[in-house]
């Protein structure tokens, strides 16, 4: 199970070590629920995408968990940021992040953001027709037009983006359209959905917008500079499942582009990337402590000190996940577990089955592949505060994210 944990994460003497510090030592330190990130990993697979598309423009899908620490370490390995609202344009100003390494989205963009956009400098993807006046009055000077290529990916309906009746993008012929309406965008955008575990969705994609692109030179004369292939890559959370290295992932978009320039006789262009959960999703791990262990007819339950609050995902869309005690991680399982939350829903469940030693009272519960949409999607439900985030490296964790207190939840109050 150890591969779907953090880059060098280590089992010595039952104790899981992840960046050279022991699962229930930082748990002692930081309290539980607890994310730890590591960051050899981020630095590992920022360093992936930049050597498999070394002249692409990668950005990171920030709403996968947006952090002042991580947008640094990943401004650090030359990676901009893709935001889709305010907050998150704020996010990667703060974190030093330029304008010329920033791509805005959203199909609801404000006025603000796009005045905040236009400032910036940022290069703004245009997702409806009314949009294209309104970026221009806001002084937008750079644009991507957001086409949807009716394509299904083979992942969750409630995380499909590319679908013919999606609520992003354009449909083809008003994607012309906006072209006709702003000749100068500078190119296309094309994003299919999210967790993509096959390349044939993504080819697909990518061999779409070659034919696509053709039609805009055949009936508007006009050619894409930048064409932006969007993120999706998925990560596997469970030893059962399939993931697709990322060098692999970008070789396959990068030789499906080349056929498809030849094949349509297509100029070379600007690349540009937005992974997100497959940058941060591995290097992530949730620390739970163990509480109530209790047997209801042929299931035992084992509760943990958070739950659907600071992971929504398996309630949300049947996100699975799998884990080991990482306290006892050198124990044979003796049984199989359901672990569930502390929330008063019954919907309120981490993992439906999962082998262990028998859990007890105050065990540590480490669940990997967290580091992408928990936190970012995370809430307050039953007035429980959201978890702290540490960046470990080399034996040694720093905060990244204070843990919220009820004095936070009660300060907002009137």
């Amino acid at each position: 199970m150890l591969e779907l944990f953090p880059d060098g994460t280590r089992i010595d003497g039952g104790a899981l070590i992840i960046g050279g510090i022991a699962a229930e030592q930082l748990v002692d330190l930081h309290g539980s629920p607890l994310l730890v990130y590591d960051e050899a990993t981020l630095r590992a697979r920022a360093r992936s995408y930049r050597r498999a598309a070394p002249d692409a423009l990668v950005c990171y899908g920030t709403k996968a968990f947006p952090n002042l620490a991580l947008m640094r370490l990943f401004a650090e390995e030359g990676i901009g940021a893709d935001v889709s609202t305010l907050g998150e344009l704020r996010f990667a100003r703060a974190a030093g992040i330029g304008g010329d390494r920033l791509v805005v989205h959203g199909n609801n963009k404000g006025d603000g953001e796009l005045r905040a956009a236009a400032q910036e400098g940022a290069l703004v993807v245009i997702d409806s027709l009314e949009e294209v006046e309104r970026a221009r009055e806001a002084g937008i000077e750079r644009t991507l037009i957001r086409v949807t290529p009716g394509i299904d990916a083979d992942t969750h309906e409630a995380i499909r983006t590319g679908q013919t009746g999606s609520k992003f993008g354009l449909p083809p012929d008003d994607a012309l359209e906006a072209i006709r309406r702003n000749p100068r965008s500078q190119g296309l955008h094309v994003h299919i959905g999210s967790q993509l575990r096959d390349l044939h969705a993504a080819r697909l994609a990518v061999a779409w917008v070659g034919m696509f692109a053709a039609r805009c030179r055949e009936e508007l004369g006009w050619e894409p500079e930048a064409l932006d292939l969007g993120g999706g890559l998925g990560v596997a959370a469970t030893r059962d499942e399939a993931e697709i290295p990322i060098d692999v992932f970008v070789a396959a978009l990068l030789g499906e582009l080349e056929r498809s320039h030849s094949r349509h006789g297509l100029s070379p262009r600007q690349l540009i990337l937005e992974p997100g959960r497959s940058l941060t999703a591995r290097a992530g791990v949730t620390l739970y402590t163990v509480g109530s262990v209790k047997r209801s007819a042929a299931t035992t339950y084992v509760a943990v000190d958070g739950g659907m609050s600071d992971n929504p995902r398996p309630a949300l869309y049947g996100a699975r996940y799998t884990a080991l005690l990482g306290n006892r991680a050198d124990e044979p399982a003796d049984g199989s577990y359901t672990i569930v939350g502390k929330h008063c829903e019954s919907g309120d469940l981490l993992i439906e089955r999962v082998a262990l030693p028998e859990p007890r009272r105050g065990d540590i519960l480490a669940v990997p592949a967290t580091g992408a949409y928990t936190l970012a999607m995370s809430s307050t439900y039953n007035a429980v505060p959201r978890p702290a985030a540490v960046l470990v490296a080399g034996g040694a964790a720093r905060v990244i994210r204070r843990r919220e207190t009820i004095d936070d939840l009660l300060a907002l109050e009137t």
